[in-house]
């Protein structure tokens, strides 16, 4: 498995760097072992926080219940877990495997 993608007690941790106030909701490839996403909501109040885990459960099928901010609330560096049965969904959707986006500035 990727660096960013591990598996432990039943979830997986993704790492994610996201970007808010992004025009859109999306993946946005890999970065130092990272899963970017842009996120259209503002960082401001948990806005970008609800909006990312808005996204995440709408793409994968999920409850958003099972989307879980393990690290980095107040940090565009996160650490999300997810229930492991999702695997598969989260490989499919965002292209896996998938390369760096050489267009997308960090």
């Amino acid at each position: 498995m990727e660096n960013w993608l591990q598996t432990e007690n039943g979830v997986i941790l993704i790492q994610i760097k996201a970007f808010p106030g992004s025009s859109r909701n999306e993946f946005a490839g890999i970065r130092d072992n990272r899963l970017c996403i842009r996120v259209a909501a503002a960082a401001q109040d948990n806005k970008a926080n609800n909006n990312l885990c808005e996204f995440l459960a709408k793409t994968l099928h999920c409850p958003k219940r099972d989307i879980v901010i393990k690290k980095g609330e107040k940090s565009r560096i996160k650490t999300i877990s997810i229930p492991e049965s999702y695997t598969e969904k989260l490989k499919e959707v965002i292209g896996f495997p998938r390369k760096t986006s050489p267009d997308f500035p960090v």
